[in-house]
């Protein structure tokens, strides 16, 4: 089964990070779930588009894992980023990272936030 990544394609930083990622997987790890196109994401997750929009989602095995976790489970997939999953998922280094990504992440969603 696929692992579902659910991200939002009109933020410019978020498509050019996603692509990037889909470059690098094997065609058969990811399903790639635009939060801005449709209501996919929204019927899968039970959230408004405006909560996913604030989030990077992954839904593996029926579990909706958001934010900085999101990027674990997709590095841990992916060879080239699999050290940086190792470094980032140690208890400490995890906290400032998932601070970081929150004080990121609430930037790119005013950023982009749709009216």
């Amino acid at each position: 089964m696929k692992t579902k990544v659910l991200y939002n394609d009109s933020c410019n930083i978020c498509r050019t990070e996603i692509n990037h990622y889909k470059k690098l997987s094997e065609s058969n790890q990811f399903e790639w779930i635009d939060v801005s196109d449709g209501n996919e994401a929204c019927d899968l997750t039970k959230q408004s588009r405006n909560s996913l929009y604030r989030r990077l989602h992954v839904i593996e095995n029926n579990e909706i894992i958001s934010g900085a976790k999101a990027f674990l489970y997709i590095w841990k997939k992916i060879p080239r980023y699999k050290p940086l999953y190792y470094i980032l998922k140690l208890p400490i280094i995890f906290t400032l990272f998932h601070f970081i990504y929150e004080m990121l992440a609430i930037l790119l969603y005013y950023k982009n936030k749709i009216k």
